[in-house]
Formats: C-alpha cells, sequence, structure tokens
C-alpha cells in the first residue's frame, strides 16, 4: 500500500513540474496566452560566438516536427526568449532580427510591418529577462517585455517572417532551430 502511495505521489509532483530545465532555467510545459493553451514544441540556446544569449523556446497548439510543418501551420504560436547574457542592448536584438528578415523573407524585411515590430524593442534585456513574442492565427503578433505588453501589430505575413528566422532556411542559430523543434 506504502508503495502504491508513494507512487501515486510521485506521478502527481511529475504532472505539476515543469517540462525541462536548461541552464537553470525552468521551461514551462504549457503556456496559455489570449485564453489559448499552447504546449512546448521545443527549446534551445541561442549562442552567438560561444557566448549564450538566451533559452528561446517555441510553444504551439501541436506539436510541429519539422520546420516546413511549422511555417505551413496556421495555428498559434509563441516564442519566448529567457535571457542568459548579462546584458543585450536593443540595438543588437533589433539588428539580429533585421539579420534574420534578410536571410529569410527578404520580400518584407523592409516592409512596414518589420519596421513598426522592430519599433516596439526599445528597451535592452538583461540575464532573468523574458520576452514572449506571440504568432496569433489571425495575423496579429504581440510582444511582452517581463509580461508587460510592448505592442503588437496586425500583418498576415510578419507571423511567419519571424518564425522563419527560428526555422527558416538560413536560421540564426542552426542547434536553437533543432532545440526549438524537439530534436
Amino acid at each position: 500500500m506504502r508503495i502504491l502511495l508513494a507512487l501515486l505521489i510521485t506521478l502527481l509532483m511529475a504532472g505539476i513540474a515543469p517540462a525541462k530545465e536548461i541552464a537553470g532555467v525552468a521551461i514551462e510545459p504549457t503556456v496559455t496566452v489570449d485564453h489559448h493553451a499552447l504546449n512546448l514544441n521545443g527549446s534551445g540556446i541561442r549562442k552567438k560566438f560561444f557566448v549564450k544569449v538566451y533559452i528561446g523556446s517555441l510553444y504551439a497548439t501541436k506539436k510541429l516536427s519539422t520546420a516546413a510543418e511549422a511555417l505551413r501551420d496556421p495555428g498559434d504560436k509563441l516564442i519566448r526568449m529567457n535571457f542568459l547574457y548579462s546584458k543585450v542592448g536593443k540595438e543588437k536584438i533589433i539588428e539580429a532580427f533585421r539579420e534574420g528578415f534578410a536571410n529569410n523573407t527578404p520580400a518584407i524585411a523592409n516592409s512596414v510591418e518589420v519596421k513598426r515590430f522592430l519599433s516596439l524593442f526599445t528597451d535592452d534585456f538583461v540575464r532573468g529577462d523574458t520576452v514572449d513574442i506571440y504568432l496569433g492565427a489571425g495575423g496579429k503578433v504581440s510582444v511582452k517585455h517581463n509580461g508587460k505588453a510592448m505592442g503588437s501589430v496586425s500583418s498576415p505575413q510578419l507571423g511567419p517572417a519571424i518564425l522563419a528566422i527560428y526555422l527558416g532556411n538560413k536560421p540564426a542559430d542552426d542547434d536553437l532551430k533543432a532545440g526549438m523543434l524537439g530534436h
């Protein structure tokens, strides 16, 4: 009877524990955005010149195993960045997004929507900060910094273009791409 009770308690505790931990950061198995539950698809660390910049996590309504599948999927998604580096200036983030758009979706890289999206990044990011980029199925892209709304942009092309920065043919980081796809 004690063994059965111990097993039951262990199973209950496992059900409420985070899915995993990366670099000391608990990665939540599920997030809720606009009353929609999104499940962790995968996570990885974004590195630049061997420096761990942030943990990137992809959340979606269903499991997405390939980049093509993720880029085609019309469902809601969330990209979460948990910053690991001591300080990442807003200029560096904006430049990284610009480069990602140019490499993966050059047709919209200089569009009004992209410029509006980049204008949302007005603060530097420090270790422990969280940035959420919600890619709504209806074309709405919303950004939050530590839970505070930074703004939103409505554009059916913008969400897939942002996702392509992480999962496209020329991703920001190949290992991060694999991690976000759950590999």
